[in-house]
């Protein structure tokens, strides 16, 4: 995408909107066998191999799908931990059981959301994941990631920093979504590596 390089970089919002119209065009047989490919590219992972507790999350709409990638690590025996939304945007977390854990929730001016219907075991849960897989919209060369704007995620990368901890972040993306440049603020952190469908790739600096 030639016009994210550094001369001209267009703010996130105008980002946003031209990954979520190419999102948008794809079917549900597009994400499913992205999503396949996807789950078998993480699966590689050395991170993901060694990992006891991974804080996920279930796509929506357009999304790389992730329900085979959270049922492959369940097989595992990886206790994967999932969001649900809270009224300020922050992030509870309950753990993943089956497809049959999750409910469907439409928050107040949102897409629904598929959440765990268990047990809440609240925001600070997310510190003991070895992992973080992070929704996002696209990633740079330095590895800083595009989010949809909402901050659920730059808190929970807050409440890591308070925590002490240091899970490795991955964000899961179409090959398309990782460009040369996204514009990033002072709060971003970078993500440690990106899987899309065709590999993954590291960023030294993360």
């Amino acid at each position: 995408m030639e016009h994210l390089g550094p001369e001209i970089e267009p703010d996130k919002r105008t980002l946003r909107r031209e990954f979520l119209a190419v999102r948008n065009r794809l079917t549900d047989d597009d994400v499913r066998e992205t999503g396949r490919a996807l789950a078998g590219r993480a699966l590689e992972l050395p991170e993901l191999a060694d990992a006891r507790t991974v804080a996920a999350y279930v796509s929506v709409g357009g999304e790389p799908g992730t329900p085979a990638l959270l049922d492959a690590l369940r097989a595992r025996g990886v206790r994967v931990l999932l969001p649900a939304l809270l009224p300020d945007n922050d992030l509870d977390w309950g753990e993943y059981t089956g497809p049959d854990s999750l409910v469907r929730i439409r928050h107040a001016g949102k897409m629904a959301l598929f959440e765990p219907s268990g047990e809440r075991l609240g925001p600070d849960a997310v510190a003991d994941a070895d992992v973080v897989l992070l929704p996002g919209l696209a990633v740079d060369a330095r590895g800083m990631r595009l989010g949809r704007g909402g901050g659920s995620y730059d808190r929970v990368l807050a409440r890591l920093e308070r925590a002490g901890t240091h899970p490795r972040l991955v964000v899961l993306l179409y090959d398309t979504e990782v460009v040369a440049r996204v514009p990033a603020e002072a709060h971003d952190r970078p993500v440690h590596a990106v899987v899309t469908p065709s590999g993954v790739r590291r960023f030294a600096g993360a």
